[in-house]
């Protein structure tokens, strides 16, 4: 008898096109062309990916465009698989490379909504979303800022609350969760409390344990600089920074700090043999104030992960790259590793 965990790990990743006027669509395709590719479902505008499929000459994979995902099973080997939701705008394969519209912003909300909703009904294992641009998603009424806080929208059971989630950028050697994300950084610091501190080292410990790491070493890096050195220079860490990780701790959550921010990265990174690292996690209070570590070791091989939904989803940790939108010359290679993530962590939750 063939169990539910063995079906879920056949089921192919879900893969959403991004902004049909970004690197998104080029992106997807070069990662999905090659040989040692995982096993994909591309939710997106056919027309759009062509277009993208001829910036790669000769090499370009044909695009099978399936009536329904069920058809995956039919699709040719050495072929692209995509399915366009119902929704997507027309005239996406004619946009303006690089520039904001509001029709690239609806198609990428369509295909987030698609993918959700076919997980939801058990057709896929994760998903793994391509760029899109903030500006075009605000441009077409879509009232969220970003992927994050949509998925999160889209993962409330019916009538009830949406999941607690925070956003984890990820490489090789180092993690960053964070507390607060897209916001004005007056904004984030008018909202940080103890709560949010406790309830973010909460879903950081958890998820950590869904992929295998049952006792994660979680640093708490401050707000201030030296942590706020007792006070002297701002008593956030003071107030409700420490409380959180002693009540971290209270639970059992393996959580230390605050450690001045300056730091503590440092501290935390895994480059074995050498340094191997202190910590396993790293939560950070503000956006820039935690990604800026992760993207300065390498954006080619970040990770982006939504932690507390109740599926896994990655994306790289770039954006839609309008300066070079068009030419042909993207890379791939954050988006590889998002799907060797979206493989690696849906493997371990189905275990």
């Amino acid at each position: 008898m063939t169990s539910t965990n063995d079906q879920a790990m056949r089921q192919p990743l879900l893969v959403t096109m991004g902004d049909a006027a970004g690197i998104g669509p080029e992106i997807v395709l070069r990662a999905l062309m090659r040989e040692d590719a995982p096993a994909a479902l591309v939710l997106g505008c056919p027309q759009a990916l062509r277009r993208a499929a001829a910036l790669l000459g000769e090499a370009a994979w044909p695009i099978a465009v399936l009536d329904a995902p069920a058809d995956l099973a039919q699709c040719p080997p050495r072929c692209i698989p995509v399915w366009a939701p119902p929704g997507l705008p027309e005239g996406l394969e004619v946009l303006p490379w690089g520039q904001v519209d509001a029709r690239a912003g609806q198609a990428a909300a369509v295909c987030i909504e698609a993918a959700v909703r076919l997980l939801q009904r058990g057709v896929g294992r994760a998903i793994v979303t391509a760029p899109i641009h903030k500006e075009a998603l605000s441009a077409t009424g879509v009232s969220y800022p970003g992927h994050t806080e949509m998925l999160q929208a889209l993962a409330a059971p019916e009538g009830g609350e949406p999941p607690p989630v925070r956003m984890m950028l990820a490489n090789d050697e180092l993690k960053v969760v964070l507390v607060t994300i897209h916001m004005a950084l007056r904004r984030a610091l008018e909202v940080l409390d103890f709560e949010g501190v406790l309830s973010t080292l909460r879903i950081a410990h958890h998820a950590a344990a869904a992929w295998g790491q049952a006792a994660p070493r979680i640093a708490v890096a401050g707000l201030n600089p030296h942590a706020g050195e007792g006070g002297l220079f701002g008593d956030e860490e003071l107030r409700y920074i420490a409380p959180a990780v002693q009540a971290a701790r209270a639970e059992g959550i393996d959580a230390r700090g605050p450690f001045a921010p300056d730091t503590v990265f440092m501290r935390a990174r895994h480059a074995p043999p050498r340094h191997p690292g202190e910590f396993d996690l790293v939560v950070a209070m503000t956006h820039d104030h935690g990604l800026i570590p992760v993207k300065y070791l390498g954006v080619e091989e970040g990770v982006n992960v939504t932690l507390g939904l109740p599926f896994v989803r990655t994306s790289p940790d770039h954006g839609t790259a309008f300066d070079i939108a068009g030419r042909g010359v993207a890379d791939d290679a954050s988006l590889r590793a998002a799907l060797r993530m979206a493989l690696a962590l849906s493997g371990a939750a189905a275990a």
